[in-house]
């Protein structure tokens, strides 16, 4: 059992760089300007021996109506009450302001065990700022540099004890059990499905589309509480949130993304960092779930964000969200089929998911969906199945002979999953037209039942395998090579 530490503060003093040191690596996305994380993004927190869960959250402003600020402070306040230790960073430079003290005032009153911490506090020009924090009365200010690494110790220091009196209590209430596995049980407990979700292996999914689709929305209603900030802006999601979780029954880890426009249309610095974030999260994700707009499906912007991720090799599922919205479901139900087979061939068989992120309808049909993408996602052909099928292929229609040259199919094998990748031995690999691949490939989604994942066929020479092939004279002995060369010469 660890325990979770929150930093909060007014926008603009190194949360979200003080969160990537603790965790080792550049989750959260920086930039000069203020305000720019909005969500509450985790992670493992690390300091010499010491592992906890660290979060970042948003710039605290003076604000309590339902704007966007407004709802950013509530998400903040929420971290507060989850968090068993609050760091309250200040910025060093700029000193105590009216801010700093009207929240220093919030979180005594909210009883929160908190650190005061003084950023930007390097050099001459930070000493002052931490003198001055002992104003705020929350004890004695730690002196820190986020972007040095500067006061690292000094918070080792004041969270050791927090850590030891959680790991106390979690020993304390932990029950003792002496489990007898019988042998066959361990031997099976030994060798599971690799692919089955797992707590320790949670299934990877990532939620992309364009602005305002409804993915902050969706996620929180899987999670059954409002934990990413969502309202009508678009736009709102910058950095991509990672979130785990139990849905029905199935270990998660849920990401959501910034909505993906057009480069053309994208000028802010900021918002390339947040598409480029949203993009390696697809990477890091085994399912994708492209949510689509019922009432503008299908945009340019939506094909490219699909292709993208049948690209990155992701097994794909499409959702499309706002379906309480509309009147005439079973019209615009077979509109949407035939739009999806008409522009995206690629993704030919894949799920299409309707679903209202709003009330909940038809999460259970893409949670199915989902879990039923991820096995075909995984699936692996025996070698037999495939060579019988590709001589039953080749039979009902022969590869072409260009220039003369007849193409032989000799030989296929599945060499990975994830998503399921074949190697074909023939000749002349080199003139195989790109239409007969796509012949073979969809006649493996549909004999091996594996719509929509995206399949990677290679076809090689068997000659690409000997290493002699070039090599004369290989197998004389050496003293008959040399004799044979020099006669050459």
């Amino acid at each position: 059992m660890t325990f979770t530490l929150a930093i909060v503060g007014r926008p603009n003093v190194g949360k979200s760089t003080l969160f990537n040191r603790l965790v080792g690596r550049k989750l959260a996305l920086v930039d000069d300007q203020p305000g720019v994380t909005r969500d509450l993004r985790e992670g493992d927190g690390r300091i010499h021996d010491l592992r906890f869960t660290v979060i970042d959250t948003a710039g605290l402003e003076d604000v309590t109506d339902d704007s966007l600020q407004g709802r950013m402070r509530r998400l903040t306040e929420r971290a507060v009450d989850m968090a068993d230790v609050c760091l309250f960073l200040i910025d060093g430079r700029a000193g105590l302001t009216a801010t700093d003290r009207v929240f220093a005032e919030i979180l005594r009153r909210k009883n929160a065990r908190v650190i005061l911490g003084v950023n930007k506090a390097e050099g001459r020009a930070g000493e002052a700022g931490v003198i001055e924090a002992w104003e705020l009365g929350l004890g004695e200010p730690l002196a820190l540099s986020a972007e040095h690494g500067e006061g690292m110790d000094e918070l080792y220091h004041v969270l050791r004890p927090i850590g030891e009196e959680f790991r106390e209590r979690a020993e304390a209430d932990a029950p003792v059990v002496d489990i007898d596995v019988p042998e066959d049980e361990a031997e099976e407990e030994a060798d599971p499905q690799a692919h089955k979700p797992t707590e320790k292996h949670p299934l990877q999914i990532a939620v992309i589309g364009r602005p305002n689709a409804g993915k902050s929305t969706l996620i929180n209603k899987i999670l059954g509480e409002d934990r990413l900030l969502t309202g009508p802006e678009a736009g709102i999601t910058r950095d991509a949130i990672s979130i785990r979780a139990d849905w029905m029954g199935t270990p998660i880890r849920i990401f959501d993304t910034a909505g993906m426009r057009k480069k053309s249309k994208i000028d802010d610095k900021l918002e390339k960092l947040s598409v480029a974030d949203g993009l390696r999260a697809v990477r890091f994700a085994e399912v994708v779930v492209v949510l689509l707009d019922v009432e503008i499906p299908f945009e340019q912007q939506d094909l490219r964000i699909a292709d993208f991720a049948e690209t990155e090799g992701r097994a794909v599922v499409v959702a499309v969200n706002k379906w309480d919205l509309e009147d005439e479901k079973q019209e615009k139900l077979a509109e949407l089929k035939e739009m999806f087979e008409r522009l995206l061939p690629q993704l030919r068989g894949a799920p299409l998911v309707t679903v209202s992120a709003k009330t909940g309808r038809g999460l259970d049909r893409l949670h199915d969906a989902i879990l039923k993408a991820h096995d075909i996602w995984n699936r692996r052909v025996p070698t037999a199945r495939l060579n019988s099928w590709l001589g039953a292929m080749t039979e009902a229609h022969p590869p072409p002979a260009p220039g003369g040259r007849r193409i032989r199919l000799r030989y296929m094998t599945q060499v990975k999953t994830r998503p399921p990748g074949f190697v074909v031995m023939c000749s002349h690999p080199e003139d195989m037209p790109d239409s007969y691949k796509r012949y073979l490939v969809n006649g493996l989604r549909d004999h091996f039942d594996m719509p929509g994942t995206p399949i990677r066929l290679t076809l090689r020479s068997q000659g690409d395998k000997n290493p002699y092939k070039e090599k004369k004279n290989w197998g004389a002995p050496s003293r008959l090579r040399k004799h044979l060369d020099k006669k050459k010469d």
